[in-house]
């Protein structure tokens, strides 16, 4: 993951403001970056999106292709995530450098969203142990810039939101055998809910305080941090422990129930963006790069 280096002058002025709930940034210790969010932004993918959360620059890409169902989820489709540390994020990342940390990220983000309490993987199915839709999720990192985690998990919330998946019709022939048929509409397609869809709200211990959306300087100031995956309805439904430090058990309890109250004005401010964006239909005016 990128970091600075930072002198220990810095990071008493860091750690001292946070004990202050006064970041260098001016923010408070609940308070988050402006987020940037635009969806459709990768003309052949079957939905994609792209934030920018600070410094970190984040794109997302599904795809849906036909697949079989696996042995234990027989009526059920299933999501594949894969994640690239582009070398222009970081010079860390040059070579094979961003290889582990991309593989560490695929394999959160597996736990946290491909389950049947996130997305209904039931509606991928097409035919019970034949064919099902699976959703080939491809992460991005085109700029770190501190809370790496936060940024993915709503680019891929944003990009699930987009994705158009084609209706398909089984049919069967006198002898018995299933015929799939594509619909020729484009517009005729399902769109997956994400509702239950979860965020990530990565809260980083700074001295006796925790922080969420830390920036690379506040990040090399904390030896611990906790990941927690939160719904709309602020239910939490994974975390995970990141760091060299340790964590108390009273000190966890307060960041799951931080955790929880941010989650849930994360998910509403999201939703709203997604919605107002889908109004505006394919007319809307592309801005960004990728415009």
């Amino acid at each position: 993951m990128a970091s600075v280096s930072l002198s220990e002058a810095e990071k008493v002025y860091i750690m001292h403001g946070v004990q202050e709930d006064l970041r260098v940034d001016g923010r408070g210790c609940e308070d988050y970056r402006c987020v940037e969010v635009e969806t459709d932004v990768v003309s052949n993918t079957s939905g994609s999106a792209r934030v920018r959360l600070g410094h970190t620059d984040i794109l997302v890409g599904v795809k849906a292709e036909m697949g079989t169902p696996r042995l234990e989820r027989p009526d059920e489709g299933y999501l594949e995530f894969f994640v690239d540390c582009s070398a222009n994020a970081t010079p860390e990342f040059e070579g094979r450098g961003g290889d582990d940390l991309g593989m560490e990220i695929a394999s959160t983000l597996c736990r946290i969203f491909n389950n049947r309490s996130s997305v209904d993987l039931k509606s991928l199915c097409i035919s019970p142990r034949e064919h099902c839709w699976v959703l080939y999720v491809d992460v991005l990192l085109l700029e770190c810039g501190g809370n790496l985690f936060d940024a993915i998990s709503i680019a891929v919330k944003a990009a699930l939101f987009n994705t158009r998946i084609p209706k398909v019709r089984v049919l069967e022939d006198e002898e018995g055998s299933e015929d799939i048929e594509l619909s020729d509409d484009p517009y005729d397609c399902m769109q997956l809910s994400v509702e239950n869809v979860p965020c990530i709200v990565t809260l980083c211990k700074i001295g006796c305080r925790h922080v969420v959306d830390a920036t690379l300087q506040e990040e090399a100031c904390s030896l611990a941090s906790l990941l927690v995956s939160v719904t709309s309805k602020g239910v939490v439904t994974c975390m995970r422990k990141v760091g060299k430090g340790s964590l108390d058990p009273e000190s966890i309890f307060e960041m799951m129930e931080t955790g929880k109250r941010v989650g849930k004005v994360l998910h509403t401010s999201l939703q709203d963006v997604l919605r107002k964006e889908e109004s505006l239909g394919p007319e809307r005016p592309k801005v960004g790069f990728l415009g």
